[in-house]
Formats: structure tokens, C-alpha cells, sequence
């Protein structure tokens, strides 16, 4: 690509993130690889740009098509992503002057060196302007169709939560899924005092609420600044309620020998190892080294010593003794549904057989887990997801096989009521 000095650097960014979005990447890794780059005020805006363009692509798409009476999947990516960051510049941001956003989406095509495409992504801004009261949704008879396209999914999506929630949730269910979700953190107790941490982040001006999902949870609002610092030095984690739920609900006692399965990035482990200090041992184990790596790394920082990294496959036969360990975590890989929110690009990827395969892989690693509990123990299965073939239905089957375990009992939570990520937990109890 060209230079682009014309070009604000949050646009450069966001522009070539959606690039590599586009190619298979995930946006979460590559924000996060470029914020220190940037200035505070490109890097929110950036942040901004990339969501949004994902979150209301299909919906943004639709207008792209009827200014330019061309099928979206006709015209080159760069051009593609251009008009998209135009027209959500135009449709969602007020505070963006119009002229900014065309001339620089503009500049992005130029500089991606298809100066013959200039004319048309500004004839086609230009006409969005004009019309700037058109919906596409307004076109559509089809109720699914419709919410599909006021909400921006993919209609199997809508269909299927409907089908399994109802109208009524699936359409709150997917609007929220467009909303900016809260930040949320703890503090790590090995590194910090909690009302220290509160109060550097009151006189940084952050506004602070605690959770009513997980225990020793905030939301923050606010001294962000503030906020990266401390999570730099390790004295705070940056983790969903919902997430930080799950290993509440496996409750580590003194003594424990702990088992977490699919345990990178490493929130959940390091928090159990956080708060049972040096009074349980934890083995934390992942199929991938790369991803242990950072568990690692987060449990250095924290200065956590009981973590024993283990390299295996949980789908596969375990290598502990039967009835090895205390409590069993299985946070299973899954569709991620119920992080939409914040990761928006699995909308478009996601598919119904990655879904039916998903489950079959969780039925296999829960399988693999039950071994290793010890009569009298706890097994916790969870997910990130909102379908009931990876929740429910994998917890069913599971039971019905193994007639050693019993259900104590189950949760849900969802952004449409509590705010935080979609979860599914269910808790476990051997004989």
C-alpha cells in the first residue's frame, strides 16, 4: 500500500485490520497488536471503526448495492472495505464530518493502488449522503429476513435462536449483540491490594460499579490510561463477568487438586490460582504451545506459583489416573456465539456444521474429564456459546451415559440481560 498522510492513522489501521479480517484473521488480535501504535484518540476510534464495520457489515453491504447497483461480492476487497468504513462513518458516527469520511475512504483506495476505483467509491458515498434515509430493511416482508437485516446477522442465525428462544429473545439477543460491551477486570491479589487499585482508578477519573454476576468483579468506565497500566504490571486482569463466573462455580478449596482443560488464554486458571494463593495445586493443560505460552506468561506476571503447565489434547485419552483430582474445569472450545459483542466477525464464518461439530468435540473432551474426577468431586462444563447443541444437549447426553455424576446445577447468561457475555455453565457432582 501507498503512504497515506492525507489519512488519519486510525483509519490506516482500521483499513488494514479489515484487510486481514477479511483473509481469515481475528480482529481482537490485531487491535490489540496495534494499539501501541497509536495515540489514545486514534486508538478508540480505530477500536471503533473495526467493530463497527463488522458488527453492521451485511446491513452496510445492502446499502453499498443499492448505491451502486453492484453485488458486493463483485467488487475488489480494498474496495469493499473502503465503502464500508465510509458508510458507517456516515450512518453511525455524527460527530464525523461527512466530507472526512469520503474523501479519506477515498484516499484508502488510491493508496491500495486502484486509483481506477476512486470515482466510483466517491459516486457511491456521495449517493449514500444523498439518500441518507434509506433502509434496506425496509424492503424485506420476511420477518426473519427483516431482523436480519435490522440487526445484522446472518438469516440461519436469527432463524435458529428463534427457533430455540423465540422472537422476542432472538431479536434482543442480536441486538445487543452490536452494543460497545462494559470493560471489566479484577484485581490479582497477588500483586495488589483491591482498595489500593480502586482508588488510583477513582483519582484517574474512572467511574467503577461492581458486578452482579461474578464475585470481586468491576465494571469501569473512564481512566483508561490508568486502566492499561495496571493491567501492564499484572495487578488487574481485563475478563467478562461471565467468564470469571465459571471457576467461581468450581469453587477451589484448600488442598484441591485442580484440573483445567482448554485452559489458554489462561483468565480462568489464573484466576483460581489468584484466589486459592498457595493452598491448591492447578494443572493447567492446552493442546496448543503457543497458547500455553501465554498462560504462562499471565501467571508470571501475576506472580502465581502453583500453575503446572501440561501440553495434551482433552479430547484424547488424559494422562492422570482415574480420580486424580479434586475439581475438573472444561471450558470447551466452542461457536462463541455469545461473544458476538466482541468478537463480530464469527457472525459471518460460523456455520451449522460448525456448530454440530463443535458439539461432538465437547461431548468427546467431557467424556475424557469425567475420568479424571475423584469420587465426591466437582466437574464444571462450560461454554461461550448460546447454542443448546453445545450446552444442554451435550450435558444431557453426557448423563445419560455416565450414571456417576449428577447435575447440582446449571446457568445462563446472556448481554441482553446481564450484560455480560452469552455463557452456559453447568456443575457437576460424581458419586
Amino acid at each position: 500500500m501507498a503512504k497515506l498522510k492525507e489519512v488519519s492513522p486510525a483509519r490506516v489501521a482500521a483499513f488494514k485490520i479489515l484487510q486481514q479480517v477479511e483473509a481469515g484473521a481475528f480482529s481482537s488480535i490485531l487491535l490489540a497488536a496495534e494499539e501501541p501504535k497509536l495515540q489514545p484518540s486514534d486508538r478508540a476510534l480505530c477500536h471503533e471503526l473495526v467493530l463497527g464495520v463488522l458488527r453492521w457489515q451485511s446491513f452496510l453491504d445492502k446499502i453499498v448495492e443499492h448505491s451502486s447497483k453492484r453485488r458486493i461480492e463483485s467488487l475488489d476487497s480494498a474496495v469493499r472495505i473502503a465503502l464500508r468504513l465510509g458508510l458507517y462513518q456516515l450512518r453511525f458516527l455524527t460527530r464525523i464530518p461527512a466530507s472526512a469520511a469520503v474523501n479519506e475512504s477515498v484516499s484508502l483506495v488510491r493508496a491500495a493502488r486502484l486509483s481506477s476505483a476512486t470515482a466510483f467509491v466517491n459516486a457511491v458515498l456521495r449517493r449514500a449522503i444523498r439518500e441518507e434515509e434509506y433502509d434496506p430493511a425496509a424492503e424485506v416482508s420476511d420477518p426473519i429476513e427483516r431482523l436480519a437485516l435490522e440487526t445484522s446477522h446472518p438469516v440461519w442465525l436469527i432463524e435458529r435462536w428463534t427457533e430455540a428462544f423465540g422472537i422476542a429473545e432472538a431479536e434482543a439477543f442480536a441486538q445487543s449483540n452490536n452494543v460497545l460491551p462494559p470493560t471489566v477486570f479484577r484485581v490479582v491479589n497477588a500483586k495488589a491490594n483491591q482498595e489500593e487499585v480502586l482508588s488510583k482508578l477513582n483519582t484517574a477519573g474512572a467511574t467503577l460499579e461492581p458486578s452482579h454476576v461474578a464475585e470481586d468483579a468491576w465494571r469501569v468506565s473512564q481512566g483508561t490510561s490508568m486502566l492499561r497500566e495496571l493491567s501492564a504490571a499484572g495487578q488487574i486482569y481485563l475478563q467478562d463477568e461471565a467468564s470469571q463466573l465459571v471457576p467461581q462455580l468450581l469453587n477451589v478449596e484448600l488442598g484441591d487438586r485442580v484440573l483445567d482443560l482448554c485452559a489458554a488464554p489462561g483468565g480462568k486458571t489464573t484466576l483460581m490460582a489468584d484466589r486459592a494463593g498457595d493452598r491448591a495445586m492447578i494443572v493447567a493443560a492446552d493442546r496448543s504451545a503457543t497458547r500455553m505460552a501465554t498462560v504462562v506468561a499471565t501467571g508470571k506476571l501475576q506472580e502465581l506459583k502453583t500453575i503446572t503447565p501440561v501440553i495434551l489434547d482433552a479430547a484424547e485419552q488424559l494422562p492422570f489416573k482415574p480420580g486424580s483430582f479434586d475439581k475438573v474445569l472444561v471450558d470447551a472450545p466452542c461457536s462463541g456465539t455469545g461473544t458476538l459483542r466482541r468478537n463480530p466477525e464469527i457472525r459471518w464464518r460460523l456455520s451449522a456444521a460448525d456448530i454440530e461439530a463443535f458439539a461432538e468435540k465437547q461431548k468427546q473432551i467431557l467424556s475424557r474429564a469425567a475420568d479424571a474426577v475423584k469420587p465426591g468431586g466437582r466437574l464444571v462444563y462450560s461454554t461461550c456459546s448460546v447454542e443448546r447443541e453445545e450446552n444442554e444437549e451435550v450435558i444431557q447426553e453426557f448423563l445419560a451415559r455416565d450414571d456417576r455424576f449428577r447435575l447440582l446445577n446449571s446457568h445462563r447468561t446472556w448481554p441482553q440481560h446481564q450484560e455480560c457475555d452469552g455463557f452456559f455453565i453447568g456443575v457437576l457432582q460424581r458419586g
